[in-house]
């Protein structure tokens, strides 16, 4: 009993922690202004097919004037290209190059463009009207370099909500810890000082693309998180496509560890430790008949992740669900983890 206690008392403090931020990060300071550079919006593409139709819509469809969008086809063989053509819009330019990878894309596109702020998204992503103007208005002072907003993730399947989910309470940590300090801007909504890029030689060719050219920007100012700048993708359908996904992120994160809050390794080991206590004290309470704990436990889950679904927009079975989700992602993680550090203990990364 007095260890089921404990293991509950350190997930309430861990969960609990990033929680009471979060809702003292919504009535903080929120520094912006009204300004308006013109804006590259660069969409990296790669056999989307016609699904890159939605993401040119959206980029064309933004509340925001001064824009041009540039399409990077890299090097499909489908009808990417000729699908992203069919948008007749003087400000949409689509480019063929032969296949070397998203960041070589985006450099190409950065090649091309002429803003003074460019945003990446994904061609499987949808932009929500107001993204670029709230991604704007987040450069709020010369010494913000870099700016990501949130993700959002599409479909109504278990595993599509599952990762909803889970963005949503990225979402919530970004609110509570990295409002001023990001550690990650997202391929699928970022937006960079196009000075800061070119100082950098452009977006960094990594296998984490995103999170190596973040790192690297941050040498030269400081990033920051724009929570209405939201973006709708499309995230991995099944089990198998989901662990080869998360594993070429994992293992890129760890060749490049540093560089904010969520991507240090005190925090990675710490996270792992808890994980474990959410796979392990669950099952445990109800298994031994400590029902008044295990009801306790799924209580705790589902208000926390009450109030991000009310203030993000979320859907409100991403709180009732979320602590069979929440459970979900602890055991995924902490596999994923233990496979990762075995790779790197082997020298395999």
């Amino acid at each position: 009993m007095n260890q089921f206690l404990l293991g509950l008392l350190v997930i309430f403090l861990w969960d609990g922690y990033f929680f009471f931020n979060y809702i003292i990060s919504l009535f903080g300071d929120y520094r912006t202004r009204e300004w308006g550079p013109k804006v590259s919006i660069l969409i990296p593409a790669y056999n989307e097919g016609q699904r890159v139709l939605r993401a040119v819509k959206s980029a064309l469809e933004q509340d925001y004037t001064d824009l041009e969008v540039i399409v990077i086809d890299d090097g499909s063989e489908d009808g990417t290209f000729k699908a992203a053509s069919s948008v007749g819009d003087p400000r949409l330019r689509i480019y063929g190059v032969e296949h070397g990878g998203k960041a070589k894309a985006l450099n190409f596109g950065l090649s091309k463009s002429s803003g003074e702020v460019i945003v990446t998204t994904d061609a499987d992503s949808v932009l929500e009207r107001n993204a670029v103007r709230e991604l704007v208005r987040r450069f709020y002072s010369d010494d913000v370099v870099a700016v990501g907003g949130q993700v959002r993730v599409l479909g109504g399947s278990f595993l599509e909500r599952a990762q909803d989910a889970e963005h949503l309470r990225i979402a919530m940590f970004r609110r509570a810890k990295e409002l001023e300090d990001l550690s990650l801007t997202p391929g699928p909504i970022a937006a960079f000082r196009r000075d800061a890029l070119e100082r950098i030689g452009g977006f960094v060719e990594d296998a984490v693309e995103d999170y190596a050219t973040t790192k690297a920007i941050k040498s030269l100012g400081r990033v920051v998180y724009a929570p209405w700048a939201r973006v709708w993708t499309e995230m991995p359908r099944s089990l198998s496509a989901l662990w080869r996904q998360r594993r070429r992120w994992f293992l890129g994160d760890l060749k490049n560890l540093g560089g904010g809050f969520t991507k240090d390794r005190a925090f990675l080991l710490l996270g792992d430790a808890v994980a474990l206590l959410d796979v392990l004290v669950p099952p445990a309470l109800a298994l031994t008949g400590h029902w008044g704990l295990f009801v306790l436990w799924w209580f705790f889950e589902t208000f926390t992740m009450l109030f991000p679904v009310l203030f993000e927009g979320g859907r409100l079975s991403n709180a009732l669900l979320f602590p069979l989700i929440l459970w979900f992602w602890a055991a995924f993680y902490l596999s994923l983890h233990v496979y990762g550090y075995i790779k790197l203990l082997r020298g395999k990364i």
